[in-house]
């Protein structure tokens, strides 16, 4: 009788999860959008961003330790971008406007080593996109102006940032833009060929 209890209860939460955020997987492995269930009425809306149980759930296990919000410009390109040494997961998601969210295996050993996978960010829809560690991050603006928010499982060390251009011609990422606004920083970034495997981050099978 006690089994039976838990196990209706797991299928409770795993009901729920499921009813409040909906998982959906991208090209990568590990790599997926999520998209919450919008409580609205003529006040206006609610929606649950994060809530740590149900998002272990969808196999998102890291503990998020800071919080990031930057706001851009239409054509301003963002990356390719990650940390070595202190690694990050991330959980992006966009407050206002629309970007262009792509994420690419920069993982040595992989078996999509070198692969990218793209999803469209919006306030709109108010979804989010989860990017485990070892791989490179970026985002396109779409919109005049966009409010971009993300979580981060471990401190951003401006010493340990490290960058893939953008337009690599062997990633052959589909920007949809021949010349976005970039820092100064991200027009020097090399390509994925140029960086030694010591620098890169390592692929362990799970």
């Amino acid at each position: 009788m006690w089994a039976n209890q838990v196990s209706e209860s797991n299928a409770d939460e795993d009901s729920t999860c499921r009813s409040m955020i909906e998982r959906i997987d991208t090209a990568l492995p590990d790599v997926f959008e999520l998209r919450p269930k919008i409580f609205s009425d003529e006040r206006g809306f609610f929606i649950e961003t994060y809530h740590q149980a149900r998002f272990r759930e969808l196999g998102i296990k890291e503990n998020f330790v800071q919080d990031n919000h930057s706001s851009s410009v239409r054509g301003t390109l963002r990356g390719l971008h990650y940390q070595l040494r202190h690694p990050q997961a991330k959980l992006c998601r966009v407050i206002e406007g629309k970007v262009l969210d792509v994420t690419a295996d920069i993982r040595v050993g992989s078996p999509h080593f070198g692969k990218w996978a793209s999803v469209v960010l919006s306030a709109e829809l108010k979804n989010q996109i989860y990017i485990p560690v070892g791989f490179a991050h970026g985002y396109l603006v779409l919109t005049d102006e966009v409010h971009f928010l993300y979580k981060c499982s471990d401190f951003y060390d401006p010493e340990d940032q490290r960058g893939i251009s953008w337009d690599d011609p062997d990633l052959n990422i589909s920007w949809g833009i021949a010349s976005p606004l970039l820092s100064q920083k991200d027009m020097k970034n090399p390509r994925l060929s140029q960086i030694a495997a010591k620098d890169l981050p390592q692929y362990s099978r799970k």
